[in-house]
C-alpha cells in the first residue's frame, strides 16, 4: 500500500499516544474535572465572579486537553478499520484517503507530544505575559497591540480562558504595554518560548512617505503562583499607588481612583492592574503578578549564576528570536529553531503552534546540550 507500513505506523502512533497518557496523568486530569465539575454546579458560584471565572476556565481548559486527547485515540482506532478497508477493496482513491489520514493524525500526535517535554518546575502552570513597545515609535506601539490580539486569539483558538490586568495605551496608535494571564494547564511552559525580542519590518503606516520601518517589541512570560510557592513579598518594600482607569486616547474608564499601581522598592519592579472595579480586587490582581515576577527574577539569577560557574558562552535566550518581515517579502522566521511561516496574516491571527512547537523542541535540545 503505496510503500507505507501502516502496521508499524499504527503501533508507533499508539506508543506515542501511551507516553503521553501517561504524561498527561489522564486519571488525575478526570479527577480534577470531576471536582471542578461540581464547584461549578454550586448555586453560589458566581458570588465570587473572578473566582467563578478561574475555575470555569480551568474546567474547559482541562476538558479541551481530556477531549483532544481521546478524540485522537478514536481516529487512530478508525484508522486501522481504514487500512483493513483499504487491503480489501485495494482502489486508488480508499489508499488516498487512509495515507492522508495517516498523516493529519501523525501530525496531532506529534502536536500533542509536545506536552511530554514540558516537565519544568513551573511548565503545567499557567501564564502571565507581559508585552512592551520598544524602539521604532508608533509603529513599535501599534507592533506591541499586534502582538497583543496574535496571542489572545491564540488562546481563543485553543478555548483558553484570557484576562487582561492592565493594558497602557499610546497616545497615536497601539499600546505602550499589555499584561494579561492565559488560564490554562501547561500554558506556562507552552508560551515561554515566546518570551524576547520581536522584530517588525513593513511599511509603516503611519508615514505619508510609504518608507519602510523596522519596530521592536518585548515579550515576557512568567509562570502564576500558587500559595505553596515560597515568594514572601514585604509589604514594606512596596509602594501603592492609586490612579483612575484609563483607555485608548486617555479615555476614562472608571470615575474613582480604582486602579492600581505596585512598585517593589528593592528591585524597582513596576506592577498595574485596572482590570477590577474594586481597588482591593486590583491590588490582590497585581500583588498576583508582582510575585510572579520576582519568583521569574529569583530563577534567572539562580540560572545565570550556574551558567557563569559552567563557564558557558553560548548564546542564550535573548534579543530578536523572531522576525515578522511584511516588506520587500512575507515571511515569518524564528531565529533560534529556524522555522519559518510565508503566511504572517495567519501567524498574526494566532497560528503559532507550529513556532511553539519548534521553539519546545529546541529548548529541550539546548537543555540537553547544556547538561
Amino acid at each position: 500500500m503505496a510503500g507505507i507500513d501502516y502496521d508499524a505506523e499504527i503501533k508507533q502512533l499508539q506508543a506515542t499516544m501511551k507516553t503521553v497518557g501517561q504524561v498527561l496523568n489522564l486519571d488525575r486530569m478526570r479527577g480534577e474535572i470531576a471536582d471542578l465539575g461540581e464547584q461549578v454546579a454550586a448555586p453560589d458560584l458566581w458570588d465570587d465572579v473572578e473566582s467563578a471565572t478561574r475555575i470555569t476556565g480551568r474546567l474547559s481548559a482541562l476538558q479541551g486537553e481530556l477531549d483532544r486527547y481521546t478524540s485522537l485515540e478514536s481516529r487512530i482506532e478508525d484508522l486501522e478499520l481504514m487500512v483493513e478497508m483499504a487491503q480489501e477493496e485495494g482502489d486508488a482513491d480508499t489508499l488516498a484517503d487512509t495515507e492522508a489520514e495517516l498523516g493529519r493524525i501523525k501530525k496531532s500526535v506529534e502536536s500533542l507530544e509536545i506536552r511530554t517535554l514540558l516537565s519544568g518546575e513551573y511548565d503545567e502552570r499557567e501564564a502571565i505575559v507581559t508585552i512592551r513597545s520598544g524602539a521604532g515609535g508608533v509603529d513599535a506601539a501599534d507592533f506591541a497591540e499586534m502582538l497583543m490580539r496574535m496571542y489572545t486569539r491564540w488562546a481563543e483558538q485553543h478555548k483558553y480562558g484570557v484576562e487582561v490586568y492592565d493594558v497602557s495605551y499610546a497616545e497615536e496608535a497601539g499600546i505602550k504595554s499589555a499584561e494579561f494571564a492565559i488560564h490554562a494547564p501547561y500554558a506556562y511552559g507552552t508560551l515561554s518560548v515566546e518570551a524576547g525580542t520581536h522584530r517588525l519590518v513593513r511599511i509603516s503606516p503611519f508615514d505619508n512617505q510609504g518608507r519602510r520601518q523596522t519596530s521592536f517589541a518585548a515579550v515576557e512570560v512568567v509562570p502564576v503562583l500558587e500559595q505553596t510557592d515560597e515568594i514572601e513579598v514585604d509589604e514594606n518594600d512596596v509602594r501603592v499607588d492609586v490612579f483612575r482607569s484609563g483607555g485608548p486616547g486617555g479615555q476614562s474608564v472608571n470615575t474613582t481612583d480604582s486602579a492600581v499601581r505596585l512598585t517593589h522598592i528593592p528591585t524597582g519592579i513596576v506592577v498595574s492592574c485596572q482590570n477590577e472595579k474594586s481597588q482591593l480586587q486590583n491590588k490582590a490582581s497585581a500583588m498576583v503578578v508582582l510575585k510572579a515576577k520576582l519568583l521569574a527574577k529569583k530563577k534567572a539569577e539562580e540560572a545565570a549564576l550556574k551558567k557563569d560557574l559552567k563557564g558557558d558562552v553560548a548564546a542564550s535566550w535573548g534579543d530578536q528570536m523572531r522576525n515578522y518581515v511584511l516588506n520587500p517579502y512575507q515571511i515569518v522566521k524564528d531565529l533560534r529553531t529556524g522555522h519559518e511561516s510565508g503566511n504572517p496574516s495567519a501567524v498574526f491571527d494566532g497560528d503559532l503552534d507550529d513556532f511553539m512547537e519548534a521553539g519546545i523542541r529546541w529548548r529541550r535540545g539546548a537543555e540537553k546540550v547544556d547538561a
